[in-house]
């Protein structure tokens, strides 16, 4: 009382002086507080769900040109006629275009179909002997049938006279059916081989003739070339002519994506498995597939080892060109009705594997036997259960209201991420 007497009776200045002291000394006390409070530890937590863990693992590589092939020719020349145009259906053997020969270009056409030629009266040859030793072979078995059913080597019911088949007459009229056999079967495989340099000859030609061909089914695309154009004759380091490319033919083959995955990632791919690929060029879009194939062998280059895996798409599209280079998720492995935390709610020492879980607004340090685990999602397989609260990351600073000892849940808006990569349910 005697201070609030006191205080009536002072001048204003010193009310002033006294109410300032007093609303300083305020703040003081109210800052410590708020700073005791910043310092004490901030937690960032999820729920415990159960959900769909897919495990997947990335790599680069581009689109395979495996269903496609190109329209080569060693001929030179102008351009005469063009039989078909970019966009256009054709099938094998049709004609591409036609070529006014120079003098190289007739040369090496003469050099190839004297080469064919020759190699076509070598199988008619061939053929003209097959049918030869096939007459031979019949006699030859006649000559051997008549002597044996003789019944100085056959007996009245039929059966072998062992004893007397070991005389000259006959011993000679088997070896001379068996020897026919022979040749008559040695000529099959001569006759082949004479059929095999002539189709090498003609695909030769083909290369060198005027007419240029297309080697496969498909659609032309590519094709640049006009009438009047001109073909010079290409050759290669050591003189030999080599072919030039003037056109594509695309098949309906579905387009598959060679991968070079890491040998870390490698044993963990299996025939079968899912992917989803995007491409640089194709901006939005995305594919399915399926790994078809993968190198085990694998090759090294400045000391790193890659091993090529090819997917196939499931659909293809016009839009999809050979050689773009493209980017594939391969899932390795898919967990239904998991029990899933953070992957970085997980500690790990040694062996043993840890979660911090929230108990009464304390965070208790729980074991666990973890299971699969993605790049942020790991599967629990004991320890803890579905809707307990887990910590995930711990700050001393003071967090701002829309995240400080935010509950956030594995699956919802608020979750701690994953994309695509995660289906909720329970």
């Amino acid at each position: 009382m005697k201070f609030v007497q006191w205080f009536i009776r002072s001048s204003l200045l010193t009310k002033i002086v006294y109410i300032a002291i007093i609303l300083a000394l305020g703040w003081f006390t109210l800052s410590k507080l708020a700073a005791n409070k910043s310092r004490q530890p901030q937690h960032q937590t999820a729920i415990v769900e159960k959900g769909t863990l897919i495990v997947s693992l990335s790599g680069s590589g581009t689109v395979s040109s495996a269903n496609s092939a190109t329209v080569t020719t060693q001929t030179s020349g102008v351009v005469k006629k063009l039989f078909v145009e970019n966009g256009q259906q054709v099938k094998s053997g049709d004609s591409i275009a036609e070529v006014d020969l120079d003098m190289d270009g007739k040369q090496r056409a003469a050099q190839a179909l004297a080469s064919y030629q020759g190699a076509k009266n070598s199988l008619d040859g061939a053929n003209a002997t097959y049918y030869s030793l096939q007459s031979t072979l019949y006699t030859q078995w006649k000559s051997y049938m008549d002597i044996s059913q003789n019944s100085t080597y056959q007996n009245s019911d039929g059966s072998a006279k062992t004893e007397n088949r070991v005389l000259t007459p006959f011993t000679i009229a088997e070896d001379d059916w068996l020897a026919a056999e022979a040749k008559f079967k040695n000529q099959q495989g001569t006759i082949a081989q004479a059929q095999t340099s002539l189709n090498s000859a003609w695909a030769s030609y083909q290369q060198a003739s005027p007419i240029i061909y297309a080697p496969i089914s498909g659609t032309i695309s590519g094709l640049s070339l006009q009438i009047g154009s001109v073909l010079t004759a290409q050759t290669g380091s050591s003189g030999n002519s080599t072919a030039q490319r003037i056109a594509n033919i695309k098949t309906t083959a579905t387009p598959t994506i060679t991968v070079n995955l890491t040998e870390v990632d490698a044993p963990k791919v299996k025939i079968g498995n899912n992917a989803t690929i995007t491409m640089d060029a194709l901006p939005g879009k995305s594919y399915t597939g399926k790994v078809v194939s993968i190198d085990t062998i694998g090759t090294v280059s400045s000391g790193v080892t890659s091993y090529p895996s090819v997917i196939k798409l499931d659909t293809g599209g016009e839009e999809i060109f050979s050689n773009m280079s493209a980017q594939a998720n391969i899932i390795t492995d898919v967990k239904d009705n998991a029990l899933l935390v953070p992957t970085a709610a997980i500690q790990n020492q040694g062996d043993q594997s840890t979660v911090r879980v929230m108990q009464k607004g304390n965070a208790a340090p729980v074991n666990v036997e973890v299971g699969l685990s993605s790049s942020t999602q790991t599967e629990i397989l004991s320890g803890i259960s579905e809707g307990d609260t887990v910590v995930t990351s711990v700050s001393n600073g003071t967090a701002s209201p829309s995240t400080s000892n935010q509950t956030r849940s594995v699956f919802g808006g608020g979750g701690f991420g994953g994309g695509g990569m995660i289906r909720g349910g329970r």
